[in-house]
């Protein structure tokens, strides 16, 4: 894609809905947040395209990725003003499998939320579908370097994982 003639709307949104929603959904573990997410992302590319198209899978990429970060924030401190206030958590009254995945969950993040900003964005980006050379654009390495460094960061997010597991953390 040249930034010469951008592709249409529909053709952007038809091409990267999916792997933006799947990322999405490996950031917040919800599917309908992702969903909902995902059209703002969109939403922002319809009213704020940027100025160029050669990697616009990279900047919806960062656009999805901020837009969860920030519905991450907002959530905790909607929890804690809940929590202060007496609010009842939902998590309180949900069975032990909810309980036992519930972790598994925060388990996840923590290790996510530990490694490398380059890390954790290009091992995201590659489970949620993205091309070597949208996610070395994103990412600004090499094409020819994203697969090493998405296999050492694979390797360092089990071992951390399993390592958490291990502490009952």
């Amino acid at each position: 894609m040249t930034s010469a003639v951008p592709p249409s709307y529909q053709e952007l949104y038809n091409r990267y809905y999916p792997p933006v929603c799947r990322q999405l959904t490996y950031l917040l573990f919800d599917r309908a947040v992702a969903e909902e997410l995902a059209q703002e992302v969109f939403l922002k590319l319809y009213n704020s395209p940027p100025r160029e198209f050669q990697n616009i899978g990279g900047w919806l990429s960062k656009v999805a990725t901020n837009l969860a970060y920030n519905y991450q924030r907002s959530e905790k401190s909607r929890r804690l003003r809940e929590e202060k206030n007496g609010l009842p958590d939902q998590a309180a009254v949900s069975s032990e499998e909810r309980a036992i995945q519930n972790e598994a969950i925060r388990t996840v993040r923590q290790v996510l939320d530990a490694l490398p900003e380059r890390d954790k964005l290009c091992l995201l980006m590659k489970h949620s579908g993205f091309s070597y050379n949208e996610i070395a654009a994103a990412s600004g390495l090499k094409k020819s370097s994203v697969g090493t460094i998405i296999a050492r960061a694979q390797a360092r997010f089990k071992k951390m994982y399993l390592e958490q597991e291990g502490s009952g953390v």
